[in-house]
């Protein structure tokens, strides 16, 4: 019996966590142990999550929190520490690039635990974005990378790392997408919020460098000012979001726009609906850049660089200059081809990733 301790932290983990938990739960040779760091500290909406997904109660929360990157990190190691001295795992499973990811890796290493990283290899190439610098901790000690598209097992080998290390298996979250496509087309979103199909943009805005800096916000704000007096608006907003716009002279502008429907965040199955239904999503989010490309949803990526090229060279995404002038110029090329966007399906994004991870892992532990 293979054990492994499987780690999830935030919100986009709990997408990628789910089919693989899924196949490690169908499969008689592993133990898992699945724990939750707590680091999405948003309980009700964690909740929501591994409901909708059929994702297992965590064996172990952790509950670490929010704090600063090194409070949040050293205090995951603190509490992942005794839970792998507990199990003695064979091998921790981590997911994606938030703090968990690299926190709970370094102690399994340390301990003498092979690593296994799904969605290794993804590179931005901005330091400035902390995700970045998890990602590449994270792959640097990692035993097996699991990449999602071709852009990772290049950067990895020009890394340095062991091409027998790297496994090309496909995309997690489009497993979970694929999975519950026909579940959230149930979901009553648009009636809630009153939208048509096709006749309304989603708009997701998380990134510290978009939201922080207020010169930067108010440029996004000044193109949906004028986009929304084409479309309506969508726009699920997040805590940081919705706090700085709140405490700035964007909100009386906020407010003034008719056409916009702001509201909490919410589950992932009401998000796939409002997705796969809009004419366009603008976002500054990795996963939904993924996400829209399988959708076949035009997506404006506004943000300097992305780490997923393949959404951008066969999907439907665009990288946009956080700039009102490059955001509607862009917002126009897409309206004026009625929103119809050309993208293939990248390689292996077919919903059977997990399957290929659980046999590699398999086939690896009796090397």
């Amino acid at each position: 019996m293979i054990k492994i301790i499987c780690v999830c932290g935030a919100r986009p983990n709990f997408m990628k966590i789910a089919p693989l938990m899924r196949a490690f739960n169908g499969n008689g040779n592993f133990k898992t142990l699945l724990v939750h760091t707590g680091q999405h500290y948003d309980a009700k909406m964690s909740h929501l999550f591994f409901d909708e997904l059929n994702i297992p109660k965590p064996d172990v929360n952790l509950e670490v929190g929010s704090g600063s990157h090194a409070v949040q990190t050293a205090e995951i190691m603190k509490r992942f520490e005794p839970v792998v001295h507990d199990f003695k795992p064979d091998y921790c499973l981590v997911v994606g690039d938030v703090n968990s990811t690299i926190a709970c890796g370094l102690v399994a290493v340390k301990l003498g635990v092979k690593l296994v990283h799904v969605e290794a290899g993804l590179r931005s190439f901005d330091r400035a974005m902390p995700e970045e610098i998890n990602r590449v901790l994270t792959d640097s000690i990692s035993d097996l990378l699991f990449v999602t598209e071709q852009s990772g097992v290049d950067n990895l080998l020009k890394e340095g790392v062991s091409p027998d290390k790297i496994h090309f298996v496909g995309n997690v979250m489009i497993d979970t997408l694929l999975a519950n496509r026909e579940k959230a087309e149930k979901s009553n979103i648009l009636e809630k919020l009153t939208v048509q199909k096709k006749r309304y943009a989603v708009i997701t805005l998380h990134r510290p460098s978009n939201v922080d800096d207020m010169d930067t916000l108010s440029k996004i704000i000044s193109a949906f000012e004028i986009i929304q007096k084409d479309i309506k608006l969508v726009f699920p907003i997040h805590p940081r979001t919705k706090k700085n716009i709140e405490g700035s002279e964007l909100h009386s502008r906020v407010s003034a726009m008719s056409n916009l429907i702001l509201m909490e965040p919410v589950g992932y199955l009401d998000f796939l609906k409002l997705t796969a239904n809009a004419a366009l999503v603008m976002t500054d989010s990795g996963g939904i850049q993924e996400e829209t490309t399988i959708l076949q949803v035009p997506c404006m990526t506004l943000r300097e660089n992305t780490e997923r090229p393949v959404t951008i060279t066969e999907g439907t995404n665009r990288l946009v200059h956080i700039d009102t002038a490059d955001i509607l110029k862009h917002y126009n090329e897409i309206k004026y081809s009625d929103f119809k966007t050309k993208g293939s399906v990248p390689k292996f994004w077919d919903g059977k990733a997990a399957e290929r991870i659980i046999q590699v892992i398999h086939a690896n532990n009796y090397k």
